[in-house]
């Protein structure tokens, strides 16, 4: 009889997640339906796009439960000291040094052409997707779709991708229903979102097309151009380890990524800088949560702000950066050895 009245509540509890996550299509979502209509006629005025194929495609596409509540609980809300340990792991440094090694000559070239260290191209792809083990499950026109009519705090961004995708898929011509990638919409092995793929990619390998998910030469390209286009220093470093407390940190805006401070204003607040630089740096204040109330402070120059262009958490920057030199650190460690 126990046995009976557990499987009936696992039944039971089967159903209520297939129904809280059963997807409705957009045709059935009950806010999408005028917004769905603007989207469609402003696709085929600036576009070109035909009114009834793309509202077939619209009409089967996904609202997806599963991503809205992804949405709502991004591993960049955790403390640092949950975050960090997804990242920085003895397998993605392994894994890193192995792409740096088949792939070097590649990252060689990236490097001289767009001015970006290799140690920051492979740590942005092992980050994203673990150097392409995992490049997402949801059909990005389901992801795009559902975040862009179904979630109002970031719709426009959204509509807007949304919009690069279509095109996108147009461009390279692939069946727009068939894309996978992340439930945000990012695609490949480093996670571009369609106006990145768009904007920055780049056919490294010059056979005449771009592919972000196979082709390890575009993908390396691209990250690389990514990063030059948006300012990448060469030759500078990414942030500084500090000692020290800051004094009154609601005095300071500690959301900011762009370099709005200066070191010596950082000297003056209770932070010392452990590598030396001048008083006029500018930089942004990192303040990672170590542990119940436990901070430690780092200062971020322009490279970081760069990387959290990427992604704009604070958190991710950092894991990015500790991970290229543990990639950088273990690749040295084996042409010392001569392995």
């Amino acid at each position: 009889m126990q046995n009976l009245i557990f499987w009936r509540m696992t039944a039971a509890l089967a159903l209520t997640a297939a129904l809280v996550f059963a997807p409705l299509t957009l045709a059935q979502s009950v806010n999408g339906t005028d917004e769905r209509e603007d989207f469609i006629q402003r696709m085929i005025s600036e576009h070109g796009f035909d009114a009834e194929e793309l509202r077939r495609l619209l009409d089967a596409t996904e609202v997806r439960e599963d991503i809205l509540e992804a949405m709502r609980r991004p591993a960049e809300a955790r403390p640092w000291h949950e975050y960090y340990p997804i990242f920085l792991t003895r397998d993605r440094v392994r894994g890193g040094v192995r792409f740096w090694r088949e792939n070097a000559d590649t990252l060689e070239r990236a490097s001289e052409e767009f001015g970006v260290a290799p140690e920051i191209i492979v740590a942005i792809i092992g980050v994203e997707t673990s150097y392409g083990s995992y490049t997402g499950r949801y059909r990005v026109l389901d992801a795009l779709a559902t975040l862009g009519f179904a979630y109002p705090p970031r719709s426009a961004f959204f509509l807007r991708e949304l919009e690069q995708f279509l095109i996108l898929a147009r461009e390279l011509e692939m069946p727009p229903h068939r894309v996978r990638g992340s439930y945000a919409g990012a695609m490949g092995m480093p996670q571009f979102i369609s106006s990145s793929y768009r904007n920055y990619a780049v056919d490294f390998n010059k056979d005449g097309r771009i592919d972000l998910w196979n082709t390890h030469a575009d993908i390396i390209g691209s990250v690389a151009n990514y990063f030059s286009r948006h300012g990448w220093r060469d030759g500078e470093t990414v942030a500084i380890p500090t000692r020290g407390e800051l004094d009154n940190p609601d005095d300071y805006n500690l959301r900011q990524r762009e370099p709005g401070y200066t070191l010596g204003e950082l000297r003056q607040s209770g932070l010392r800088p452990e590598q030396d630089y001048p008083d006029d740096t500018p930089v942004t204040i990192i303040r990672l949560e170590t542990g119940e109330d436990e901070y430690e402070y780092w200062a971020g120059l322009n490279n970081f702000y760069v990387i959290t262009r990427y992604n704009h958490s604070k958190l991710y920057g950092m894991a990015t950066f500790l991970l290229s030199q543990k990639i950088r650190e273990a690749m040295e460690a084996q042409n010392d050895a001569g392995t």
